[in-house]
């Protein structure tokens, strides 16, 4: 039997069992997934790791209680005890009528997510590929003294989720991607330097360009230095600018707004950003390490604007808080594992494409700084949005980089730095599932000594 059909036949069973013992709505998950991890150290494989994992993840509700368990086990007797642990669950919470299930959407995006040439490359070519990154980083330049890991990682998941309204839905799905950590050194100055590439392709992997950026991230730091506090145009890294936005993902959610835990909340409508910035959700984009045609509890997956021309327009939403909010699931029920039930949670989640080449936004600043690394990042607050960070970069005199800076403290807060956006490039980057252009920040006080 393929495992597909037996992920349906078990996913079947368990729903029936949950409706036979009194369950007025159930819900099966099962996933099954594989990992491998490859880390090369001077040309040698250093560690090699795979793991796998199964498991079914059960919903149940009764009088607008709901309960869930998980087990690992998917013999009969296993999915049995599975719906007599989520069964008793329900019995013990409390209840709540926006505890309910989505019915099934009539159109599912239909997405090419599996690339067999990931599992069917042999563990030999992808050793072979962190070994390239690694020899192309030392390649670049002499002072590149240490590669601290070089890595390959892949992934695929097969995915069924059924309900009783109706909801039967099976995808699988694969990733893989390679990334560098290297030091670069001059005398005294050591500098580090990173790069990675994700992609649900295994052909469009390129590890010599990945090994050269590394490299030159590490490289143009050296001599770098702290300068005088000045108000300056700030240029942010797409690396840099997809970090800021990963701290307000949470706050797009209906979730946090509902429980109070939102800089957004009652904004709908209203201008959060500069009226030159998009913020997308987008979990049946093409290409999307996120991407599925569904999501954890089966809702179709699409494209949802969060943020047009700098104006809210809407939240993202499982079929819970979307059902407390009287609107419909954007299709962001996000699940961990098996052993999670669905949460609100951003798929790709991205500031969109700007128009302006990267060469002209930089040529436009007479006195500023390009930031090319962030440094406390995790201390940041995600409810108010305010921040205080170390950065690093490179000085802009008279549209061109001049010297690298580093030790330099900036604060703020994130819609604040949104709304004094001036310029977003042309050259969206991803950094697994978040994204972003070059942005450009009209004025801000960049900390010195």
């Amino acid at each position: 039997m393929k495992k597909e059909d037996f992920f349906g036949d078990s996913a079947e069973t368990a729903v029936k069992k949950a409706r036979n013992m009194g369950a007025e709505m159930a819900e099966a998950y099962i996933c099954s997934s594989k990992e491998l991890n490859i880390d090369v150290r001077e040309g040698r494989v250093e560690t090699l790791k795979f793991a796998e994992d199964r498991g079914l993840g059960l919903r149940v509700i009764t009088g607008s209680r709901a309960g869930f368990s998980f087990s690992t086990d998917l013999s009969p007797r296993g999915v049995e005890e599975a719906v007599g642990q989520a069964m008793a669950n329900c019995a013990k919470t409390a209840g709540d009528p926006c505890n309910v299930l989505p019915c099934p959407d009539p159109v599912y995006p239909q997405l090419d997510i599996y690339d067999p040439e990931i599992r069917g490359a042999a563990v030999e070519q992808k050793i072979g590929l962190a070994k390239v990154m690694e020899e192309s980083a030392r390649a670049y330049d002499p002072r590149i003294r240490t590669i601290e890991s070089s890595t390959y990682q892949d992934g695929e998941m097969l995915v069924t989720v059924l309900n009783s309204l109706g909801v039967k839905l099976t995808y699988r799905g694969a990733y893989c991607g390679i990334y560098i950590t290297l030091a670069a050194g001059d005398g005294d100055s050591s500098q580090t330097g990173f790069a990675l590439d994700f992609s649900l392709k295994y052909g469009k992997l390129n590890p010599e360009r990945v090994g050269r950026e590394a490299a030159r991230r590490a490289v143009q730091m050296l001599g770098a230095g702290p300068v005088t506090t000045r108000k300056v145009t700030v240029v942010l890294d797409p690396y840099v600018a997809a970090g800021f936005l990963s701290l307000v993902g949470p706050a797009l959610t209906g979730e946090a707004v509902q429980k109070g835990r939102s800089l957004f909340a009652g904004k709908i409508g209203k201008a959060v950003a500069s009226k030159i910035v998009s913020i997308v959700d987008d979990g049946a984009m093409t290409g999307g390490i996120a991407s599925a045609p569904f999501d954890g509890e089966g809702v179709a997956t699409s494209r949802n604007v969060l943020v047009e021309n700098g104006i809210l327009k809407k939240y993202l939403h499982n079929t819970y808080t979307a059902a407390k909010d009287g609107v419909k699931s954007t299709g962001n029920g996000v699940r961990g594992s098996f052993k999670s039930t669905p949460e609100v949670g951003c798929t790709n989640f991205f500031i969109a494409n700007g128009s302006m080449p990267v060469q002209d936004l930089i040529r436009e600043v007479k006195k500023g700084l390009y930031i090319t690394e962030v440094m406390g990042m995790h201390t940041a607050n995600p409810i108010s949005g305010d921040f205080s960070v170390g950065v690093a970069g490179l000085l802009i005199e008279n549209g061109e980089y001049t010297r690298p800076v580093r030790g330099m403290a900036m604060g703020g807060n994130f819609v604040e730095l949104l709304e004094k956006v001036d310029a977003v490039g042309n050259d969206l980057k991803f950094f697994g599932g978040r994204g972003s252009p070059t942005l450009r920040i009209a004025e801000m006080t960049v900390s010195g000594q």
